[in-house]
This record gives C-alpha cells, sequence and structure tokens, in this order.
C-alpha cells in the first residue's frame, strides 16, 4: 500500500469538504449572493444538507474519510467547491489565486485548515497569475493537465510549473470562450480521468491537441451524450479505478460508461451540484489516494 498524491483516480482515501451549512450560512446570504455569482437558480439549502449527506454517505461506503472545512465569514457561498482553491502535490499543497473575484479568500481560508490540520503547503500562485482547482488534473503521477482560459492564466501556469519542478510535466489545453467569462467553464467540464487508460470526455468543447495528447498517453475516450452536457455528465469522480461517482440525471453517459466495464453511483444533486453548476469533483478537494 503506497498513498498516492498526485492522482485523480486511484483508490481514493481522504478528502476535504465543506457543509453546506458553512458555506451558504444562511437565507440572506444565498438572497445576496446566487445571481452575483451565476447560479443557475436560487439553491435550496436544507435540501443542499440533504443532498450532501447522500454524497458524503456513499464516499464513506467506499472507505473514504470526509474531512469538512470551517465556516468562514470571509468567503460564500461557491467555497462550497474545495477543489477549485487548491491543489495536492507529492511536495505538499499549493494554493491557488483565483480567477474568479468574487472568490479569492477562499485559498487563504484552505490555508489555516492546512495548518491546523498539519498539512504542509509548498507554495501558492501570487500577483497576476490565476489558477482554480477546477482547470487541474493529474493525467498520471508525472503529467498534469492544466486549462488556459477564464479562470486560469498563462502567468498562473508559469508559477505552478515552476513550484513544481521538472518531474511533472505540465500539459497544456486551451478553453474556449463558449458561454463566456461570467460562466463556469474549466478543464474539468470536458474531462473526468476514469482509470489510466479510460476518461469521460465532452470534445466539442476541448483542443485538438489536447484530445490528441490525451489519445497518445493511451486513454479511449468515452464521450458523454449531448443533451447531458448541461446535467454534469462530465462530472464524474474516480474513487478507484473504473468505479466513479456522478451527479444523477445522465442515464446515457452512465450506460457508456458501464459497458466499458466502470461502476458508477449516483446521488441527487439538483441543489448541491447543477444550480452552482460544479459536480462531484468540484464539491472535493482529494487529499490522499492509495495504489
Amino acid at each position: 500500500m503506497t498513498i498516492s498524491f498526485q492522482s485523480d483516480i486511484d483508490v481514493l482515501r481522504k478528502v476535504v469538504m465543506k457543509h453546506p451549512e458553512d458555506a451558504f450560512q444562511s437565507e440572506a446570504l444565498i438572497d445576496l449572493e446566487w445571481k452575483r455569482l451565476n447560479y443557475l437558480d436560487r439553491p435550496d439549502k436544507s435540501e443542499s444538507e440533504r443532498e450532501f449527506g447522500e454524497l458524503t454517505g456513499l464516499l464513506r461506503k467506499f472507505g473514504v474519510e470526509v474531512l469538512t472545512l470551517p465556516p468562514v465569514e470571509s468567503v460564500g457561498l461557491d467555497s462550497i467547491y474545495t477543489r477549485d482553491a487548491s491543489i495536492v502535490t507529492d511536495n505538499g499543497v499549493i494554493l491557488c489565486n483565483m480567477g474568479k473575484r468574487e472568490r479569492r479568500g477562499e485559498p487563504e481560508a484552505q490555508n489555516a485548515f492546512y495548518k491546523d490540520s498539519g498539512i504542509p503547503v509548498l507554495g501558492r500562485i501570487q500577483g497576476s497569475g490565476t489558477l482554480e482547482g477546477g482547470d487541474v488534473t493529474w493525467l498520471d503521477q508525472h503529467t498534469l493537465g492544466v486549462g488556459l482560459g477564464y479562470r486560469t492564466n498563462a502567468e498562473g501556469i508559469r508559477q505552478l510549473r515552476a513550484l513544481l519542478g521538472t518531474e511533472v510535466d505540465v500539459v497544456t489545453a486551451s478553453l474556449p470562450h463558449f458561454r463566456g467569462p461570467e460562466d463556469v467553464l474549466h478543464l474539468m467540464s470536458t474531462l473526468s480521468p476514469i482509470d489510466t487508460d479510460l476518461a469521460l470526455v465532452y470534445s466539442p468543447l476541448m483542443s485538438v491537441s489536447f484530445r490528441n495528447s490525451l489519445m497518445a498517453k493511451g486513454f479511449e475516450l468515452v464521450e458523454i451524450a449531448e443533451e447531458e452536457y448541461d446535467s454534469l455528465a462530465c462530472n464524474a469522480l474516480a474513487v478507484a479505478p473504473r468505479v466513479c461517482v456522478m451527479a444523477d440525471g445522465n442515464p446515457k453517459t452512465e450506460e457508456r460508461l458501464r459497458d466499458k466495464g466502470v461502476q458508477v453511483e449516483t446521488f441527487s444533486g439538483l441543489e448541491l451540484c447543477l444550480k452552482g453548476t460544479g459536480g462531484p469533483t468540484c464539491l472535493t478537494r482529494t487529499l490522499e489516494r492509495e495504489t
């Protein structure tokens, strides 16, 4: 048994999440922020809490330890999407610098948690550089895919490369304009690794060069159903190789995965995921996996 930090595929052992009670804080805060943060609709706090319990129960069934971030008044609704504010590497956590202005306080809030938990911090993205964790995924232990778009810029990627050193190959994927800078389009809106040789993708929003690089690395690409993109079909959290968790409501994509021998588990995600357009990978900051 070996603990793995630079993986989005190995057996998931520990994550940090944020309970809706602590992210949404109050009905007044939801009223104040949901339109400004570009949510599709106002999230229901109590139903979000029920869905959170369903998701965390599912993760614990797979043996995942779920840690939770404490409430922090300086951050808002989007802090529920814990993946975005940091990246985990073999040498420690890298704190991001959020491209979405309203989320700029989240990395420091996570930094306080990491300090209190004794989790080392390698460094942070600073100044004009921006980087969000939803734009970053490990393709293998030494290869990191990074989206270049409205949330992550070239300077952020340059700083990331410097922190990672020469042992990690950073592969950049240019992201399209799509629905504009106010919308959520991360690299992981188009890609979820499912196994070392299998990835769930939405090719219409993927650059040709990056898509070709995935196939060159030996990935078989499973295309989501076109009509299921907006129900977050492309956002699947691997809890082990060929075992994944995704929000319900994507039956065609589920069938395509099962045809490839993937075990798919689902949870209710209307309030927690769809309204804020963040699926299970967004809701979890992976801390440890096991090979």
